[in-house]
């Protein structure tokens, strides 16, 4: 533990010095001894895409690597009592595409959940006698088999024009489609029943569009524009959501309001010719069929009965108005102090299902690590000619600058709490310069004909079946000469620093010297890739590591402040030494979204709320329903976040996905009713009764109660992640959506509701009436 930066057998497979804090787990303070744990990496070589097989090849070994370790070092290690864990690079992804499987049939008992509850709903009340031809099965099944075409539809669009769809794709549109195709079904065919009998059926179709057709457009044009906006926000998984998703809104609407409109009409054709549900060619007579049906359709629904004469009633009250107005206020108002403690992140065991193999891993490498993820500060162009002073702006040795790089990050390292940095950096640089000083005596050494000579305890110096080293063969002239041949001597040096051409000359002989007890300052294996040599015999290196460690990482905040203070680190160095400097560790591309995460989700929340708004004024031209509109959505989406920091949900791509959708889906409980509040006649009391009495049932049933049972089927996932983003969240969206729309909003509407558009209609129709009078 002493002598690990030199002697033989402490230096790792690949020549490296090993730190025993980044190999030993499970001990207090430098308390090597004590360690209960122990970590065993293999380095693989990786390559960027260009061109060759070296990835795939990678990959290949990693995967025999994890085979290898599941099937006999793991029964091996528990046979002897001992606990052993594994990982490796692809290990997460392979995982996330086993997990994307794992829960399909949960995900399709959720759908046939849903078609199940509307072909139940879009039926008329169930009778034993009449079932088999008043249910809707086979049109429930032709409306998911249009909400299907319009997924596929904007999948198969934008994988033509090469955008590449993701697992959040996959698992969150056709669910969203279906729940906003879902609630246009179940409106049109409520309003089709709710038309006089006499009519014919064409005309009964007109006047339910004339209704509802309106606030179908409404709806699903906020929903296009809200999800369209979120195409330009810069994080890729939101905007790539947001581009199938208002494609896909978009056909779905297309198709309820053509399709689905022509499948209504055959449908009640079907059911007034007595012919069987699924089995149209079978026909059903019944003496009694005219009167039953003329009984049955023109009776309002129980809970339409509900809605009109019992919810809406209480709702009137004025004491119950100012109650609902002071506790949905309340709600927000704490809402908004507590969505402040949703922290950013995705914990990778949330992420990963339950029996994946990391989940041990994570816990241990928690449990047992004593030190962080590497960390490394990249200098670009790095001058190290003579007439440049960038190199005492590095290093840390003497005569460097009090504020050089390196002194700043040991400073760095004596608050880790704050700056997450563990120790100072192993600097190339310094070990470099120190390996040219004569001081340094059997490090940089040559033979006469000006070429490396290694240390004496080294081949071709030393042999291992030599008896003395240094004294003759080979290296007799570098041992007997040392004078003259050490590769500098006090008189060659300026200011103890070499020259553009020494400096040049010696530091491939500084990488490829092997570190040993007579030279601990080689440079190969601790700095072999540590110095960009491309194109640095013109003075300039174009880019050095100096590489140390964070402090041990163990939440998710830790992650993101760590990025956070490195960032903020490398930043003020490079104004202060004019260097262009910037900090890398290996999982900075994953939470380097987390930086302006909350920014990023509040800008683009807002714009699709006011996206709505702006939809909402266009096709009403009230800005009295737009705003109250937009009202009720950024409370939803408030009390949303609120719910998040109450059940610990971080803040991270899915959650912002599943915010931008809650916007789409919560116009469904404000539009419907506040349409209807406005094209009803009277005060408005009774508006707000008209309003529940014909789209309450419809909001309740068609809207809430099909996304609830959709929902519910979600928490007997396998998966953590969708127990937690998936079924948590959108069962929250339902229930704040219900809430909101059937009980906050008709108590405003009833208190500052806009002034009925009947009105106007009915004034421009009395005065020809009345002029053409004799």
């Amino acid at each position: 533990f002493q002598h690990y930066t030199s002697a033989d057998n402490c230096r790792s497979a690949f020549k490296a010095p090993l730190e025993p804090s980044t190999a030993l787990g499970g001990f207090s303070g430098n308390n090597y001894s004590e360690a209960s744990a122990f970590i065993i990496t293999y380095p693989v070589n990786n390559a960027v895409e260009k061109e060759g097989n070296e990835t795939e090849r990678a990959v290949a070994w990693e995967k025999a690597f994890i085979d290898l370790a599941k099937n006999e070092l793991l029964p091996m290690a528990q046979s002897q009592n001992l606990t052993l864990s594994f990982s490796s690079e692809s290990s997460i992804e392979e995982e996330l595409k086993r997990e994307s499987t794992a829960d399909a049939i949960t995900i399709v008992i959720s759908y046939l959940v849903m078609f199940a509850y509307i072909s139940l709903t879009l039926g008329d009340t169930p009778r034993l006698s009449t079932f088999y031809v008043s249910s809707k099965v086979l049109l429930g099944l032709t409306g998911v088999v249009l909400v299907m075409l319009s997924v596929l539809g904007s999948v198969g669009f934008f994988s033509a024009i090469g955008v590449k769809s993701t697992l959040i794709i996959m698992e969150v549109i056709p669910f969203l489609v279906l729940a906003v195709g879902v609630d246009n079904m179940c409106i049109l065919v409520h309003a089709v029943k709710r038309q006089p009998l006499e009519l014919p059926i064409e005309g009964r179709i007109s006047n339910a569009l004339v209704e509802v057709g309106p606030s179908i457009t409404l709806a699903s044009l906020s929903e296009v524009l809200a999800f369209a906006v979120g195409s330009f926000i810069p994080m890729p998984a939101c905007r790539v959501f947001s581009m199938f998703a208002a494609l896909a809104v978009l056909l779905d609407f297309l198709l309820q309001v053509t399709a689905f409109v022509a499948l209504i009409v055959f449908d009640f054709l079907r059911a007034e010719d007595r012919r069987v549900d699924c089995f149209p060619c079978l026909k059903i007579s019944s003496p009694n069929a005219d009167s039953d049906k003329g009984t049955r359709v023109r009776r309002p629904g129980l809970l339409a009965r509900y809605m009109k004469e019992v919810h809406a009633p209480i709702l009137g009250i004025w004491v119950v108005k100012i109650v609902v107005i002071a506790i949905f206020a309340a709600i927000t108002v704490a809402s908004i102090a507590l969505a402040t403690r949703v922290e950013p992140g995705l914990e990778q065991q949330i992420v990963l299902p339950r029996d994946s193999y990391l989940q041990g891993y994570f816990k241990n490498v928690s449990e047992y690590l004593r030190i962080g993820p590497p960390l490394y500060f990249v200098v670009k162009n790095y001058n190290y000619s003579s007439e440049s002073n960038q190199t005492n702006q590095l290093c840390s040795i003497s005569q460097c600058d009090s504020n050089s790089l390196l002194n700043e990050i040991a400073r760095e390292s004596l608050r880790p709490e704050s700056s997450h940095i563990a120790k100072p950096a192993a600097s190339w640089l310094d070990d470099f310069l120190v390996w040219v000083s004569p001081e340094a005596f059997g490090c940089c050494r040559k033979f006469t004909n000006a070429t490396y000579c290694p240390p004496d305890d080294q081949t071709p110096c030393c042999s291992s079946g030599s008896g003395s080293c240094g004294l003759g063969g080979l290296c007799k002239d570098c041992t007997t000469i040392l004078e003259f041949l050490q590769c500098f001597r006090h008189a060659d040096l300026n200011n103890d620093r070499p020259s553009t051409m020494q400096f040049k000359e010696k530091l491939p002989w500084f990488l490829n010297a092997l570190p040993s007890a007579d030279c601990a300052k080689g440079g190969h294996g601790a700095y072999t890739g540590s110095v960009e040599l491309q194109g640095y015999e013109n003075g300039v290196i174009q880019a050095s590591s100096f590489r140390t460690y964070h402090t041990p990482l163990n939440k998710q905040r830790d992650f993101v402040d760590s990025l956070r203070a490195a960032r903020e680190f490398s930043s003020r160095v490079s104004k202060s030494l004019k260097m262009e400097i910037f900090p890398y560790s290996v999982f900075y591309m994953f939470f380097e979204q987390y930086l302006d995460i909350w920014r990023t989700a509040l800008i683009n929340l807002a714009i699709a709320i006011g996206a709505v708004s702006l939809v909402c004024f266009v096709i009403t031209w009230s800005l009295w329903s737009s705003g109250i509109i937009m009202l009720v959505l950024a409370m939803i989406v408030i009390d949303l976040l609120g719910v998040m920091a109450i059940l610990d949900i971080q803040l991270n791509a899915v959650s912002v996905v599943n915010l931008v959708m809650s916007v789409g889906i919560a116009v469904e409980f404000c539009v419907h009713i506040t349409h209807a509040f406005t094209v009803s006649i009277g005060d408005r009391e009774q508006r707000v009764k008209e309003a529940l009495g014909t789209m309450g049932a419809s909001v309740f049933s068609g809207i809430t109660l099909t996304k609830l049972v959709g929902v519910i089927v979600l928490c007997f996932s396998r998966t953590e992640v969708f127990v937690v983003y998936y079924f948590q969240m959108y069962l929250a969206l339902v229930l704040l959506g219900f809430l909101h729309g059937l009980v906050f909003l008709p108590v405003v509407l009833s208190i500052f509701g806009p002034p009925s558009r009947c009105k106007l209609v009915e004034k421009q129709e009395d005065r020809p009436s009345v002029s053409l009078r004799p």
